[in-house]
């Protein structure tokens, strides 16, 4: 599908062919993955950009707080910053969308998880039809698994999330601690995510997915530690959705010429290339398709291997 028009975007250096091309985009934190500009044009003032790196998860939420989170609070923010999601997926030519949205949302519905749903709908079919949205809810490590169920309840009667994923902290709590959560979404068929080897070692990637069962990992980038995890990984095909951009500018990565999802990839590790953050990270998939290939990362040919394992 479009592999010599890629192919010849990025020897070309055309990051408007880059994003008429289909790709996708699975890991991706919703209010945070919106058009930079498009948000801009409704504040009607500049947000400011991060420019310089940072070291923790906590400075990022601290950056976050300070610059945006103020233009998003309550239902009409968090249904622009989803709107928003949406206008920059379909301008990047994500076809493909596996988008978070925290499991405690549905709060900002009076509790309703049927209203959150339908907003999700109706946002999904006004600003970007064309795309295979794929809901995905959050679950933040740092809340206790109990607090964590009793929001998740009231979703599982709709069938229409269809993964879940574990954010923030890896340190908060030992997945151990999350087991029940993980096996009520196993239960209802939902594909089962985690953030995990982001700022934790290799052997907690593996931990992780025996323990909660996972099917892909957001990250997972501390697995090139070891090379038994990796055999792990590779042997049990589990997916790494990666994110460079974000990778290099929390510090986890010290140049992105020596981004270890080389390493992965010449593993026979299947990974995948995607946002995280778009409005803290100002990348889209393209930006972070070509800025792998400037650096000498991988060839054309092997990035249009890593964009097809996305599609798949």
């Amino acid at each position: 599908m479009y592999t010599k028009q890629f192919i010849e975007a990025l020897e070309n250096r055309n990051i408007e062919k880059l994003r008429s091309i289909p790709k996708s985009d699975l890991h991706n934190h919703s209010i945070l993955g919106g058009n930079l500009k498009y948000i801009e044009e409704w504040i009607g003032k500049k947000i400011p950009r991060l420019t310089k790196r940072i070291t923790s998860i906590e400075e990022m939420e601290a950056w976050v707080g300070k610059n945006y989170i103020p233009y998003v609070k309550g239902t009409s923010g968090f249904e622009k910053a989803i709107e928003a999601a949406f206008i920059q997926a379909k301008a990047d030519g994500v076809i493909k969308l596996e988008m978070s949205i925290d499991v405690y949302f549905r709060h900002l519905y009076n509790g309703s998880a049927e209203e959150l749903i339908k907003a999700l709908k109706r946002l999904h079919q006004e600003y970007a039809p064309e795309v295979n949205f794929i809901p995905e809810l959050g679950f933040n490590r740092s809340v206790s698994q109990e607090l964590l169920i009793e929001w998740f309840e009231p979703y599982l009667d709709y069938n229409y999330f269809k993964s879940v994923d574990l954010y923030g902290d890896e340190f908060a709590q030992p997945a151990s601690k999350l087991k029940q959560l993980y096996r009520m979404a196993k239960s209802k068929g939902l594909k089962l995510k985690a953030h995990v080897g982001e700022f934790g070692d290799a052997e907690s990637i593996q931990e992780t997915v025996e323990v909660l069962e996972l099917d892909e990992i957001q990250h997972g980038i501390s697995a090139v530690k070891s090379k038994s995890v990796m055999n792990f990984l590779q042997r049990n095909n589990i997916q790494l959705n990666i994110c460079p951009t974000s990778n290099y500018m929390l510090s986890r990565v010290e140049e992105i010429k020596n981004h270890p999802i080389r390493e992965l990839f010449d593993n026979g590790i299947k990974v995948t290339v995607n946002t995280d953050d778009v409005i803290v990270f100002q990348n889209g998939v393209s930006e972070e398709f070509l800025l792998l290939y400037d650096q000498g990362v991988f060839s054309a040919e092997e990035l249009d291997v890593i964009r097809m394992n996305g599609l798949r």
